[in-house]
């Protein structure tokens, strides 16, 4: 914004129609000029619009030019304020400029070159503060438009990792978790097993391992089909875990191999538990299109002691041998084998 494109507005107040005549020849090339006689006159049209510069004489014939612009100033503080006076007294302009802060004084007679020099500037100085709170508020309402833009971006994202952090912990739960039966992968049972073994090691406990497994389960497959054998699957995980304590875990690390890991339980306990687990499958029984379906179970179990040490992998093979022996020596039992101490 600058003089050349814009034209400042001026308001002359005098009581003398031949000053306003000469300024409004003065200043009309330059400036949207208004007139006015009277203090009265002068406050009626800054009533009904915004003036940028004000002339006004010391002398009105209803108020002085002082008590007009201080009206100015309270009124229209963004108005630049200029007195003509032809008193040239001292005090007079000390009264000018600390009561109505006015922006300049003219003494009369004025040169016109001098008068338009002095308007020039304090229009460009009026563009120039209008063309710098235009900037601010253009940067105001751009960091406004940032904010909410960034506001925004962050729900989004803050919405996309929650979404993120759903679908990983899904994920996480998948990959630990047999898609079949529902119960623990191999992966998982595993990592349990090792978790609980680390703590065992710094609060010694007794510790059970047992490995299930469905005795002539192929027959299902055989005599009636696969779909078959996947419902018996997931009716064997029903009755195992119904037949375990909270503290226990079970998984399925094979096809029809299901493994139960019992911290805190010795040799009677592991009795009680693997003959529990036995009866709790031989008593029941699922239907595949009408037709029963009775299953029993082998079971290997492997025990340490509080005071044995002993590794996951141990246990493991143990209790796989064990297993190997229930089925070898009749099925639908449980051997169960003690770690030797160290």
């Amino acid at each position: 914004m600058n003089v050349t494109r814009y034209k400042c507005s001026a308001l002359v107040v005098d009581d003398d129609p031949a000053i306003l005549a000469i300024l409004l020849a003065q200043l009309a090339a330059d400036f949207d000029v208004l007139t006015a006689g009277t203090g009265a006159q002068a406050r009626a049209i800054l009533s009904q619009r915004s003036v940028d510069i004000v002339l006004c004489d010391l002398q009105l014939p209803d108020e002085t030019g002082l008590s007009l612009l201080e009206w100015v100033r309270r009124t229209a503080p963004r108005t630049a304020r200029v007195l003509i006076t032809g008193t040239a007294r001292m005090q007079d302009a000390v009264d000018a400029i600390n009561h109505s802060q006015i922006h300049r004084l003219v003494l009369k007679p004025w040169r016109a070159e001098d008068l338009l020099q002095m308007l020039r500037a304090i229009a460009r100085w009026l563009l120039l503060e209008r063309s710098h709170e235009h900037l601010l508020d253009e940067l105001r309402k751009l960091n406004l438009e940032l904010e909410q833009r960034v506001q925004t971006r962050t729900q989004e994202l803050e919405h996309a990792l929650g979404q993120l952090q759903q679908a990983n912990l899904i994920l996480e739960k998948m990959a630990a978790t047999d898609p079949l039966t529902g119960l623990a992968n191999r992966r998982a049972i595993d990592a349990v097993a090792r978790k609980e073994l680390q703590r065992r090691a710094r609060l010694p406990v007794p510790i059970a391992v047992l490995m299930i497994d469905a005795d002539h389960f192929g027959r299902v497959n055989k005599d009636y089909s696969q779909i078959a054998g996947d419902q018996v699957l997931v009716w064997l995980a029903g009755a195992l875990q119904s037949s375990i304590r909270t503290t226990d875990s079970l998984g399925r690390v094979g096809g029809e191999e299901f493994l139960v890991l019992a911290p805190g339980t010795d040799l009677t306990g592991a009795e009680v538990l693997a003959e529990r687990l036995r009866w709790g499958v031989e008593s029941a029984g699922t239907v595949y299109n009408g037709h029963p379906i009775c299953m029993t179970i082998s079971i290997g179990v492997a025990v340490a002691d509080a005071g044995t040490p002993t590794s996951y992998e141990q246990l493991r093979e143990v209790a796989a041998n064990a297993l190997l022996e229930a089925k070898r020596t009749g099925r639908n039992k449980a051997v169960i084998r003690l770690i030797p101490p160290p």
